[in-house]
C-alpha cells in the first residue's frame, strides 16, 4: 500500500471527524504537546492514530482518498 503523504493537517481532521477546522488545529496542537514536539514540527499519521484512537488503517485510507 503506497501512502501519498504521512503528515496530518487540520483539514484532514475535519474530514475524518466531521468537526470544524478550528477543532482540527486544536487537536493537532494538543497532539504536539502530548508527543513533546515543537510547534513547527509535523504530526504523522501513526502519531495521530495513537493520539486520537482512530485505527491507522482508516487514517491512511482517508489520506489516500484525499491525496
Amino acid at each position: 500500500m503506497k501512502i501519498a503523504r504521512t503528515c496530518i493537517y487540520p483539514k484532514d481532521i475535519q474530514g475524518m471527524t466531521g468537526k470544524s477546522e478550528r477543532y482540527g488545529r486544536k487537536m493537532l496542537n494538543n497532539a504536539k504537546q502530548y508527543f513533546g514536539k515543537q510547534s513547527n514540527q509535523f504530526i504523522t499519521s501513526e502519531e495521530f492514530s495513537e493520539y486520537s484512537g482512530i485505527k491507522l488503517e482508516l487514517v491512511n485510507e482517508y489520506l489516500q482518498k484525499v491525496s
